[in-house]
């Protein structure tokens, strides 16, 4: 079997197992803040970063353009001058969790991303989101990390192989992103 048909066959095999529940779930939230004006907020590293800014990027254009109802979603990864600002003069654990204390008030939901679920400073935007009282999402891999714990509903993408687990996050934010595309008329 050549590699790229490998490839295929163990994201689909990796895919099967996500709990779709989870995902119509997230759904669900996702529309509750939708309809009450909330904000959302998504935060990740690496990859996770960039499936965080796509995310809203999708959420903001996709999900709510020529729409009545809007979303008021923020990628807490793409403030670049108050990330190094904060991890220069600060830490890089507080980037996400500094600029949450800004905008965050409770009702809100928090979306994390982490393949592995141990990243600190997602962590400690999860437990300032928790302890505000924002609703909590973790998208997680291999065994979820404490994050996997922390978060109010976490869809867990069981495989310890990064490249899967960063295919199956953005593919759970397309499903996300495509129900209001989708399903929702303009």
């Amino acid at each position: 079997m050549e590699f790229a048909a490998e490839y295929q066959q163990s994201l689909q095999a990796t895919l099967s197992q996500l709990d779709t529940g989870k995902i119509d779930q997230a759904i669900s939230w996702f529309e509750q803040a939708r309809d009450a004006q909330q904000t959302i907020f998504v935060a990740g590293n690496g990859g996770s970063a960039s499936t965080a800014s796509h995310f809203a990027c999708d959420m903001v254009k996709g999900a709510s353009f020529q729409r009545a109802k809007r979303f008021r979603i923020m990628a807490l990864t793409d403030n670049l001058a108050t990330i190094t600002a904060y991890s220069n003069d600060v830490s890089y654990e507080c980037v996400f969790l500094e600029q949450m204390k800004n905008f965050a008030k409770p009702g809100d939901l928090f979306m994390a991303i982490s393949g592995s679920g141990n990243s600190p400073n997602v962590l400690a935007a999860m437990d300032f989101a928790n302890h505000l009282g924002l609703k909590t999402i973790a998208l997680t891999g291999r065994d979820g990390g404490k994050l996997g714990q922390m978060a109010h509903l976490n869809i867990h993408v069981p495989s310890p192989h990064m490249g899967r687990i960063e295919d199956a996050h953005l593919i759970v934010c397309h499903t996300i992103c495509y129900y209001f595309m989708d399903k929702e008329p303009k």
